[in-house]
């Protein structure tokens, strides 16, 4: 399987809508996705699978803010789940952003999801809060997560470190 990072755009909001209505009971709307792919202070991140005709199988979308980066949304086609394509949007997204050593990275992820939970604890993200009833499905809690800056030598920024 042959797997291409690129920058998503509106055309694609077909594909995102398909895989987004599969992996979510609540899923975004076609007008949310479109508002983050047209932002400018927005990354969009889509995983294509070069075998398969280049068909989009999962995505990444990521707002930035004062202090942060926040994860807005991440899935993976259900067939192409466990394969390493999430792991992979999420280094390439620090790639992108080892410059801004000012902003971490934040998100949520509902506290039943064991093996998302995982995968951000291995890509260096640490649980740092619960909002209360987050998801609007089922009042479940979302798990607040954090990462510090990514420098260019792949250690945390200065900015950030734990003083000594």
């Amino acid at each position: 399987m042959t797997i291409e990072l690129r920058r998503l755009t509106l055309g694609d909001l077909g594909a995102i809508e398909r895989i987004e209505r599969e992996a979510y009971p609540t899923p975004w709307s076609r007008s949310m996705f479109a508002g983050e792919v047209a932002k400018p202070s927005s990354i969009s991140l889509g995983a294509f699978d070069l075998d398969g005709e280049g068909t989009l199988v999962g995505y990444l979308i990521i707002s930035r803010y004062v202090d942060a980066w926040h994860v807005m949304n991440i899935a993976v086609a259900h067939a192409y789940r466990r394969r390493g394509i999430a792991s992979r949007m999420l280094e390439e997204l620090f790639r992108l952003t080892e410059h801004d050593r000012k902003r971490g990275y934040t998100l949520e992820v509902r506290v039943s999801n064991t093996s998302a939970i995982a995968l951000y604890e291995r890509l260096g993200f640490n649980a740092t809060g619960i909002r209360r009833g987050y998801y609007t499905d089922n009042r479940e809690d979302a798990l607040i997560m954090w990462k510090d800056p990514v420098a260019k030598s792949g250690t945390v920024a200065a900015a950030r470190a734990p003083a000594r």
